[in-house]
């Protein structure tokens, strides 16, 4: 066993951080009454490779120390060098009357706005995974430009800290035992890690209970085609018997043109062999419709997706897999609020919105977090309806949601992250 004890100064105050290392977990205390220490660092900590932990993104300066733990009035970034693998996260927050969000890697989403009530210490726990793009020792998954830089893929877990609760701790242990929900599918699916953008693979995440971690590999501009080979290997590498694998793919598929290629040709053949591959590594196999963009005529929704939601439908039927209509539900949900109504469930933000943002933003394929919020209930409805052994982990306080009848936007909201860009994802 390894264990670092440190004192920190910052801005003249004691800040006590406790690590030690077991098996790879770690237990960071920023309370200064309980300081005890061995050595001491006169200036703040923040991340680095030869530390392994610290304060990161350049946020260390926005912490402030007190007796109870460490607050802070933006977001602030924490992060740890860890081996891929599943963890239990629990973050000890007080003070009554403050609220909490915890977002994890690329803007996954833990705990919404946890609000405290009580003068009592409060823990929020959560299951993280954390994996690398090594597959083997010469083989590793061929990641895009834009995606070399993604928390979710580097070598530490980076956990997100945003409202005015006090942070007294952070306890991370590796656990074994849980199953895995492997998300596969383009950039409506994966961990979209800068605002405005968002997808409903990284809200689903605050609705699953404490026996599932989520492992999303999904990337923006992906098609079955693409996915193939290194992306999907990943998967398999890491997929655990009666682990679920989730997949949504038809944005981008349907822009491969050519004999052979097509929704009944390419995409099936694909599809089907995804599917083969997966039960045969002895995982669970559920196929997602593509969801639908927002193309409206007069009251209607356009199909965009060609034949793409129905040849999706006849492989789940032949293969016998649980399929979630997403296509229809998002129908559903797009018309109910109306070629209008539905502008607050895309990145649609008129110019200054957002810092550096000189220009609009319309986009009808991607969400906003009110959107991705909806969709991942919609996911969550229609595994309730399904029978698949998935909708188990769904928390119990997850309400129930009707497609037909969508939230108003008003009715959600979560803090913004820091870090924003203005260009689309992949695959707009």
């Amino acid at each position: 066993m390894r264990k670092r004890n440190c004192l920190l100064i910052l801005f003249g105050l004691v800040f006590n951080l406790l690590s030690s290392q077991e098996e790879n977990s770690y237990h960071f205390n920023f309370a200064t009454e309980d300081a005890t220490s061995e050595e001491s660092v006169t200036a703040l900590q923040p991340y680095s490779e030869s530390s392994g932990y610290g304060f990161d993104l350049g946020t260390a300066y926005r912490v402030k120390a007190t007796e109870n733990g460490f607050t802070s009035t933006a977001p602030v970034y924490f992060s740890v060098q860890l081996p891929q693998g599943s963890y239990k996260v629990t973050v000890t927050v007080s003070g009554i009357h403050t609220e909490t969000t915890l977002k994890a890697e690329s803007k996954r989403l833990f705990i919404p706005q946890h609000k405290i009530s009580t003068t009592d210490e409060v823990s929020l726990p959560f299951n993280v995974s954390v994996f690398k793009p090594q597959i083997t020792e010469d083989y590793s998954v061929g990641l895009k430009d834009r995606e070399l830089l993604k928390l979710d893929w580097d070598d530490k877990l980076t956990l997100e800290f945003l409202g005015n609760s006090t942070i007294k701790n952070i306890h991370i242990e590796p656990v074994t035992g849980l199953k895995t929900l492997f998300l596969v599918g383009d950039s409506t699916v994966t961990n979209q890690d800068l605002e405005p953008w968002a997808s409903w693979g990284q809200f689903i995440t605050a609705y699953l209970d404490e026996n599932i971690a989520v492992a999303n590999m999904a990337s923006s501009g992906a098609s079955l085609a693409s996915f193939k080979g290194s992306r999907i290997d990943k998967v398999l590498q890491m997929l655990k018997k009666d682990d679920y694998v989730v997949i949504e793919f038809g944005h981008n598929d349907e822009k491969i043109k050519g004999e052979g290629n097509g929704a009944y040709g390419l995409y099936t053949n694909l599809l089907t062999d995804f599917v083969t591959r997966i039960k045969e590594k002895g995982g669970i196999p559920i196929l997602i419709t593509p969801t639908q963009r927002r193309a409206f005529e007069g009251e209607q929704l356009k199909p965009t997706h060609g034949d793409f939601p129905d040849a999706m439908r006849k492989v789940a039927k032949k293969e016998k897999v649980t399929l979630i209509d997403i296509t229809a539900f998002t129908t559903q949900m797009y018309e109910a609020w109306g070629a209008e109504g539905s502008r607050k469930a895309f990145v649609q933000y008129p110019a200054n919105t957002f810092p550096g943002q000189s220009k609009a933003l319309e986009d009808n394929t991607h969400f906003s977090n009110f959107g991705a919020n909806e969709i991942a209930l919609a996911v969550l409805s229609g595994l309730r309806e399904s029978f698949s052994t998935l909708k188990h982990y769904i928390t119990i306080n997850t309400p129930p949601y009707n497609p037909s009848q969508p939230h108003e936007p008003q009715s959600y909201s979560i803090p913004y992250s820091s870090l924003f860009e203005a260009l689309k994802p992949d695959g707009n």
